[in-house]
C-alpha cells in the first residue's frame, strides 16, 4: 500500500500528536513509497535495521526511534543508523508514549491484561496527561502469584520489592521506565507499581513512602504494544509483518 496512506492511519489511530514526548513520533525517516512488508521492533539500532533490510521490509514500526527533540550533528552511530536506512529505503515510524499509552493496543494496557485485568481508570500522569492504567483484583493475590504470573507470560525475570502492601489488590502499570508514578501510586492506594526498570533513587522512593514495586524488564515491558499494534496492521490492510526480538536483559 502507499506510504502516506499507512502513515496517515498510523498517526490517527496511535493519536501521535496528542502526546508531549521527547520522541519524535510518526514518521521519522521517509523511505520507499510503497510498503509490503514491515518490520516491528522495540528499539532502533544497527542490528534491528540489519535485520528489517535482510527480512526485505520496506518500513520498521518501533517504540524507541532514533530522533528525541532534534538531531543536532549527523555523526558516529546517528550517522551510521541513518546511513542504514536511506540507503536501503526502510522507512522508520515510531510510536513511544503514544503507544505506551494506547487503550487498544498500548504496552500499559497489555500488561494489566496479563493479569487478567481491565483499565479500571487512568494512571501514570505524565505532563498533564495520564500514559497509564490501573485495574483491580476481585479477590486480593499474594505478591509472589502476580510476579509468576508476569514471569511466565513475558517469559523475563521478575524482581519484587515488597516495601509496602504483599497481599494485592490493585495494580498500576507503566512499562519500561515507569518509576516517576511511585508517589502517584502511593497517593492514590495502588497496592502494586508494575514497570520495567527501577534504579538507586527510584528504590530509596518507594521505601520511604513505603510502595511495593514489581519489575519486569524495560525491553520485556515494551514488546507488548508493538507485537500487539503488529496485528492490527496485519488483520487490517493484509500486510507482511514480522517481529525482530532484540532483547537487551535490562
Amino acid at each position: 500500500m502507499n506510504r502516506n496512506e499507512l502513515v496517515s492511519f498510523l498517526d490517527d489511530y496511535l493519536q501521535v500528536s496528542a502526546y508531549p514526548d521527547k520522541s519524535s513520533n510518526g514518521l521519522q525517516v521517509e523511505g520507499k513509497a510503497e510498503v509490503e512488508r514491515i518490520a516491528f521492533a522495540v528499539d532502533t539500532t544497527l542490528r534491528t535495521i540489519e535485520r528489517a533490510v535482510k527480512g526485505k521490509a520496506d518500513m520498521m514500526i518501533v517504540h524507541h526511534g532514533m530522533i528525541w527533540g532534534g538531531l543536532n550533528y549527523i555523526t558516529g552511530i546517528h550517522y551510521k543508523r541513518l546511513k542504514a536506512l536511506i540507503e536501503s529505503g526502510l522507512n522508520l515510524y515510531v510510536a513511544h508514549l503514544p503507544l505506551d499509552a494506547h487503550p487498544e493496543v498500548g504496552n500499559n494496557v497489555d500488561l494489566l491484561r496479563l493479569l487478567d485485568l481491565e483499565p479500571k481508570g487512568p494512571f501514570g500522569e505524565y505532563k498533564s496527561l495520564s500514559i497509564g492504567f490501573y485495574g483491580e483484583f476481585e479477590e486480593p493475590q499474594p505478591i509472589e502469584k502476580v510476579a509468576q504470573i508476569i514471569a511466565e507470560k513475558l517469559d523475563t525475570t521478575v524482581r519484587t520489592y515488597e516495601f509496602g502492601k504483599r497481599v494485592i489488590k490493585t495494580v498500576g502499570a507503566i512499562s519500561g521506565a515507569g518509576a516517576f508514578a511511585l508517589e502517584e501510586a502511593s497517593r492514590k492506594g495502588i497496592d502494586l507499581l508494575v514497570t520495567g526498570e527501577f534504579g538507586h533513587a527510584d528504590y530509596l522512593t518507594a521505601i520511604d513512602l513505603p510502595q511495593s514495586v514489581l519489575v519486569a524488564g524495560h525491553y520485556e515491558t515494551e514488546t507488548l504494544g508493538v507485537k500487539a499494534l503488529m496485528e492490527v496492521v496485519r488483520e487490517r490492510f493484509g500486510l507482511d509483518v514480522f517481529f525482530i526480538d532484540e532483547p537487551t536483559g535490562l
